[in-house]
């Protein structure tokens, strides 16, 4: 099935490298004009939107630091105006910020993981649906959940997954608010990505090898496979389907 977004603008988070930008880089090669958001990274995120523009889409990179409302509000109505509008929102920005067990974490380190992971999105979701509600039945909200949500994750991780299962908890009343102006919100739970910045900084080449070990697909995911469901989700083929999460490891979670 060929998807095609022609027509259709959208902004991508954490957008400079990694998932974000296989999303925003599929998400043009359907036919989609493509904001491209980082925070710390904007030689990948540059690149990222040369990509963007090699495949004839319009495109501008924008550098915002989503814990602060202000920042985000200035993003979404920057992007908006440049692209003439916004139909598709993806929140997928967040991170780990470091691994810690509970009874060894300080305030400010749940803090900062809660707000960089389920306040990032409700802020940029927030912003974004006068936006969505414009959209009507074309305005798509795809959040980013993960793997950990349904397990806890792995060690020194459970706030991170207390806040990305916060994030799918968020995705379902999202649903149910946006339903009637037609706007779906669904939300991808990556488990194991390869080559992604997060894996390379929090999970030693040997974990790594005993995570994929244990994926009954028996190998890892690559970040275009997180892609592909998102441009899915932002099609018209999955136009009757909100408030889902989509488990995205090799059956990882059923096994």
């Amino acid at each position: 099935m060929k998807i095609d977004l022609a027509g259709r603008r959208a902004l991508v988070t954490g957008a400079g490298h990694g998932i974000g930008a296989a999303i925003a880089v599929a998400l043009a090669r359907a036919g989609a004009d493509v904001a491209v958001h980082h925070g710390h990274s904007a030689g990948p995120a540059a690149e990222v939107a040369s990509a963007i523009e090699t495949l004839g889409r319009k495109t501008v990179v924008r550098q915002a630091d989503l814990t602060r409302t202000s920042e985000v509000a200035d993003l979404v109505g920057e992007a908006t105006s440049f692209l003439g509008g916004l139909e598709i929102l993806v929140c997928n920005a967040g991170g780990m910020v470091g691994r810690s067990p509970v009874a060894e974490m300080t305030d400010e380190h749940y803090a900062q993981v809660v707000d960089l992971n389920l306040g990032a999105t409700f802020r940029t979701v927030r912003a974004a649906i006068p936006h969505l509600r414009a959209a009507g039945t074309a305005g798509r909200v795809i959040t980013m959940s993960s793997l950990a949500a349904h397990n806890g994750g792995g060690a020194g991780s459970a706030v991170y997954a207390a806040a990305k299962a916060g994030v799918r908890g968020l995705t379902k009343g999202l649903a149910k608010e946006l339903a009637t102006t037609g706007t779906t919100v669904n939300a991808v739970a990556p488990g194991f990505i390869g080559g992604t910045a997060f894996h390379e900084t929090f999970t030693p080449a040997q974990t790594q090898e005993t995570i994929i070990a244990g994926v009954p697909l028996g190998r890892g995911g690559r970040s275009e496979d997180v892609a592909g469901a998102v441009v899915w989700l932002a099609s018209e083929a999955a136009s009757y389907v909100t408030g889902a999460t989509i488990d995205i490891d090799g059956g990882a979670w059923f096994r």
